[in-house]
């Protein structure tokens, strides 16, 4: 299921269509304003039904070495699955912390002093309680439905596990303009 703003949903509609001739099956969802991640999983309620689930956000890129077998390591959670990606700017980004056995220890959202270097990429995976916990969580600071508080319940909860992206692995952000035009990968 893509996920998005009205005008993106209509633009990829008509680039992919239902993904048939890709070998696919696309269904869209509408976010009719800007409400936060979190809300994916309630609007797709229905789309989800008793499956586990990934989220990727549509502007970021990921390929490399072990990417694969990263992902078929982590597609069965018993709770939620971040990625961690080393950067040497963790302050633009949500941060993971986590310990020898890839188990979440914190995660904060673009802090002032980071406790890791590990910045999470759009990529979760989640088991199917996500849905119920998208919709017990409380708006943040900016009035949206943050992911990082999706995140927050399943660390509080001890089900929180770190898959991490090797350097053989590259992100490419494409958020800002910049990054976009440029491809300049995020590392």
């Amino acid at each position: 299921m893509s996920f998005q703003r009205p005008t993106t949903c209509l633009a990829l509609k008509c680039l992919l269509g239902d993904g048939k001739s890709l070998g696919c099956n696309f269904q869209y969802a509408v976010q009719e304003i800007p409400n936060g991640l979190a809300q994916a999983f309630v609007i797709g309620e229905e789309f989800i039904g008793d499956q586990k689930t990934a989220l990727i956000l549509g502007d970021n890129i990921f390929y490399g070495a072990g990417f694969q077998e990263l992902l078929m390591q982590n597609n069965d959670p018993e709770g939620g699955v971040v990625f961690a990606y080393h950067v040497s700017d963790p302050q633009r980004y949500g941060v993971v912390e986590f310990d020898e056995n890839h188990k979440a220890i914190s995660i904060e959202e673009k802090p002032v002093n980071p406790k890791s270097n590990y910045a999470v990429p759009g990529l979760y995976f989640y088991d199917n309680t996500v849905v119920e916990v998208a919709k017990n969580i409380k708006p943040g600071k900016r009035g949206e439905y943050e992911i990082t508080d999706v995140n927050r319940c399943y660390l509080e909860q001890g089900k929180l596990k770190v898959g991490i992206l090797s350097r053989g692995t590259a992100w490419l952000d494409t958020g800002t303009f910049f990054i976009f035009a440029t491809g300049i990968p995020v590392c």
